[in-house]
């Protein structure tokens, strides 16, 4: 048991001792590892422990195997004792499948040891080991709790892992439950799904939909009863009450450095609405037709959604609301256009629109009567000024025509 290349004072012990020594340790194995278990027990009382076929704790099988194999090999083996107990991973399987920290399962061990230690310490002096090897063989029983601890926390990452991958794909379920278009009433099956995520059903919900700013982006640090979907092309995610205090802000602050919009919040059966706008939006800014580099919320951009999104049914209207200024040239007809969209918005006169425009009052008045020339009485019929007005609006949002 000495270091690598080092003198070892439990190899000096002469050979019958350490015989001696194992054999009243292995006597005392089952009472130690039944008084280790009850101490536990008592100091720990909110563990819960699982017992076997016969009904025996399995907490108590691993002790009493750990302390049998560590006092086997130190009687056989010349080497450091190891340690091949594939229980202490199931220990730390168990915890994670039970929600604990390996906090509470390593305090376990550390008192394990300290009450074998104190025993096997007995036994020494009673079969007379020199202090230097009891040294030695404390040395090696921290190592080999080391060991277990490692096996553990093993045994707890691969149930954490597969936890959170059941969960990701118990989420995913309920998100394509949400996102789905709805005939009837869905609650009654999206509780179910909601509790086994332990997720809290809301009675509005908003839809985002992503666009990733790298190929390997990490998932954005959302929180809490914000679900996300990171296992499609463009990342999804569902956001339960979104009027609440703080939600937006909070959300603006978790997705810096991401772009892409949230849709309007929306009763929670009519999830797959607020996901369209969402996707509506996205497509508009990667047209360029909205700001890009950040989450928008389709709220702050409605009348972009609504004038643009219905690209054909506009560009048709447009070339029918439009067609007198064909026979212009495009500046010309661009400042026509510019002029009447002032007109209609201010309904007041050439001050007002020239005000507007930033140009001289007497040129608006010029451009308004060429405006009554080309259009007639058509601009006092007021649904014909409505669509004047609304396919101006939406060509201004495009670029086609200067801001105000």
């Amino acid at each position: 048991m000495a270091q690598a290349g080092g003198h070892s004072a439990w190899r000096d012990v002469p050979r019958l001792k350490v015989k001696l020594f194992a054999e009243r340790a292995l006597e005392e194995v089952p009472k130690l590892a039944a008084d280790i278990l009850r101490e536990i027990r008592r100091e720990y009382p909110q563990l819960q422990f699982v017992h076997d076929e016969s009904g025996e704790p399995m907490a108590l099988i691993g002790i009493r195997r750990a302390i049998d194999g560590f006092v086997r090999q130190l009687a056989t083996s010349e080497g450091r004792p190891r340690y091949q107990l594939e229980i202490f991973q199931e220990f730390g399987r168990g915890e994670g499948l039970h929600g604990r920290t390996l906090d509470s399962l390593q305090a376990v061990y550390r008192m394990g040891v300290r009450l074998a230690w104190r025993r096997l310490t007995e036994i020494g002096q009673e079969v007379e080991i020199p202090p230097p090897a009891m040294y030695e063989l404390a040395e090696a029983g921290f190592e080999y709790l080391d060991g277990l601890v490692d096996l553990s926390v093993r045994g707890y990452a691969e149930a954490a892992a597969r936890q959170a991958g059941e969960r990701l794909r118990l989420q995913r379920k309920l998100m394509e439950l949400l996102l789905a278009e709805h005939r009837g009433d869905p609650t009654e099956v999206l509780a179910e799904r909601a509790a086994r995520v332990g997720w809290t059903v809301p009675e509005q919900v908003s839809v985002g939909v992503l666009l990733r700013p790298a190929r390997e982006a990490m998932a954005p640090p959302v929180g809490h009863g914000v679900l996300l979907d990171m296992e499609t092309e463009q990342p999804r995610m569902v956001v339960p009450d979104p009027d609440a205090a703080g939600r937006a802000e909070h959300l603006r602050r978790a997705m810096s450095g991401w772009s892409g919009a949230i849709g309007p919040p929306v009763p929670l059966k009519d999830a797959a609405k607020s996901l369209r706008w969402a996707e509506a939006a996205v497509g508009l800014m990667e047209r360029g037709l909205l700001p890009s580099g950040e989450v928008l919320f389709c709220t702050e951009h409605t009348e972009a959604l609504v004038l643009l999104q219905p690209a054909e049914l506009l560009d048709d209207l447009a070339r029918r609301c439009l067609a007198p200024l064909s026979h212009c040239g495009p500046s010309h007809g661009r400042r026509l256009a510019e002029t009447l969209l002032a007109w209609l918005e201010t309904r007041g006169g050439a001050p007002e629109v020239a005000a507007r425009l930033g140009v001289h009052p007497q040129t608006v008045r010029y451009r308004l009567r060429q405006i009554r020339e080309l259009w007639g009485d058509e601009v006092d019929d007021p649904d014909r000024r409505f669509e004047l007005e609304l396919v101006l609006r939406a060509q201004r949002l495009r670029g086609v025509l200067g801001g105000v």
